[in-house]
């Protein structure tokens, strides 16, 4: 797997050590409209998910995009891939949002269970990614719906950055239930 991809697995690990399924539905204290754990770890799965759905759609065409990066793009693109900051309170578009907190225990997940599910999805991503590398080299290939075509290195620091944004969501949780 690429360095970045471990590194990101690395840290989705370490924050999710320990915790219990019941652990992992905690969200924000007095926040109920805030994500719980779980949530929030599917949110980061859907997200790797659609990046490879649209990674397929480029090599099923088998060329890049046409698209170019409009000075809004580039300025995000430069934002989040370069400076490495995530900003806040955008609403998860609907195709990455996660469901409703799980309504049975049997759904409920522990941090080891997310963590795998995690790793797992993070090397199919990385798999895509690598031959869309192959096949398009340092080309912006794929677009993102905000940030626009990005190029395989782009598409892995955003996914870095993303997670560690999130990743922040769910120390401040653990911080509120000191767990």
């Amino acid at each position: 797997m690429h360095p970045l991809f471990e590194q990101l697995q690395s840290e989705i690990s370490r924050s999710l050590a320990g915790l219990d399924a019941a652990q992992t539905q905690l969200r924000r204290a007095n926040a109920p409209e805030k994500w719980t754990i779980q949530q929030i770890i599917q949110h980061l799965c859907l997200s790797y998910s659609s990046t490879d759905d649209v990674i397929t759609n480029r090599l099923d065409k088998d060329k890049p995009t046409q698209a170019v990066p409009t000075a809004a793009q580039r300025c995000a693109q430069f934002v989040v891939t370069k400076m490495n900051f995530f900003p806040s309170g955008r609403e998860a578009p609907s195709i990455v949002a996660p469901h409703e907190a799980p309504s049975s225990a049997a759904s409920c997940m522990s941090g080891t269970m997310l963590a795998k599910e995690t790793a797992r999805r993070l090397v199919r991503t990385d798999q895509f990614l690598e031959k869309a590398h192959l096949r398009f080299g340092s080309l912006r290939f794929a677009s993102h719906g905000v940030l626009g075509p990005l190029s395989t290195e782009q598409w892995r620091r955003f996914h870095l950055v993303h997670g560690r944004h999130h990743l922040k969501q769910i120390q401040a949780i653990r911080s509120d239930y000191k767990i």
